[in-house]
């Protein structure tokens, strides 16, 4: 397992290398002139010129990515452009707040959808595996904004029992913030819970018609002691693989839920950088994003060998 690890670790290497590339390409390409956009439409040439000096735009591009791939690695994440912060504690400051929000989203939809698909799975279309799937595909097939927007009318506006928004101080304590978590963290998990408890349910059928499963049925065994010893330990394994892409996802791909709430994670930081072509910020957040995909891969392949000992070294 640990040469798996190490070997694992060289290939997340290897894809940070290429998407540093990527990324550096791409930042590029984007239209206008990063100088321009900062002075405005009415600067002069003159200062157009002085400011990409400055900021080294005029520089070859080659040079451009390997003095800023080097400064990234060594922790100097650049200075923003726009707001003339520096990104790096910028970042982390949102990814903090992100993180927070994924954590209660996770421990919402994740236990949830398990149980629920170890329902639908037992009950195999029974009136309980119906509703369920019903009700979970239904608030998966929704856009997020409407998802947040119904929480908001129902639980903020008509009963006023949470905040309808979410802004809060990028340094904000998680007790102090949790209160304003609650709805975001609701809205993402009526979302993913549908792909949760659909893998849990069909995994969770394929391992209880397997032959170990009636052998340990014939035996006499309590039902709950065959569906924890042997059925959930074997059914979970695709599940971890989704929780896993989920949380990259998480902490990327929330830029609608942050948006709709007001709430300063690093997805409305990357639409804002974006917005106003802050390169330096977007090459920063698309990197930290990059990696905390590559390593919740990682922590799925180690969880998969702890669940199944013959899932060991690529075997």
């Amino acid at each position: 397992m640990i040469a798996y690890i190490l070997r694992r670790l060289g290939m997340i290497l290897l894809t940070l290398l290429a998407a540093s590339i990527i990324i550096f390409s791409v930042t590029q390409l984007l239209p206008g002139d990063v100088a321009q956009v900062i002075l405005g439409q009415f600067a002069t040439p003159e200062a157009v010129a002085n400011l990409r000096a400055e900021l080294g735009l005029d520089r070859p591009i080659v040079v451009q990515y390997f003095d800023w791939l080097i400064r990234f690695i060594q922790g100097d994440w650049g200075t923003s452009m726009v707001s003339r912060m520096e990104v790096r504690p910028m970042v982390m400051a949102r990814l903090r707040n992100s993180l927070m929000l994924a954590s209660v989203a996770i421990l919402m939809y994740v236990p949830l959808g398990i149980l629920l698909g170890v329902i639908s799975a037992i009950k195999e279309d029974g009136m309980a595996d119906q509703l369920i799937s019903g009700i979970s595909m239904a608030f998966a097939g929704l856009p997020e904004f409407v998802t947040g927007l119904l929480l908001i009318g129902l639980l903020a506006v008509s009963f006023d029992f949470l905040p309808a928004n979410s802004s809060i101080e990028p340094d904000t304590p998680f007790r102090e913030a949790f209160q304003y978590l609650i709805l975001p963290a609701i809205t993402v998990s009526l979302t993913s819970l549908g792909y949760i408890s659909r893998m849990t349910r069909s995994s969770t059928i394929d391992v209880l018609r397997s032959d170990y499963t009636r052998a340990a049925d014939m035996k006499g065994l309590p039902r709950w002691q065959v569906l924890t010893k042997h059925v959930l330990r074997n059914s979970l394994l695709p599940t971890v693989t989704v929780v896993a892409l989920g949380i990259g996802w998480l902490i990327g791909g929330l830029i609608v839920t942050e948006s709709v709430f007001g709430y300063p994670g690093i997805g409305r930081l990357l639409v804002y950088s974006i917005q106003r072509r802050d390169v330096i910020s977007i090459q920063a957040i698309s990197m930290v994003i990059v990696t905390i995909y590559s390593f919740s891969n990682l922590i799925a392949d180690i969880l998969y060998g702890i669940l199944n000992p013959r899932i060991r070294l690529g075997g």
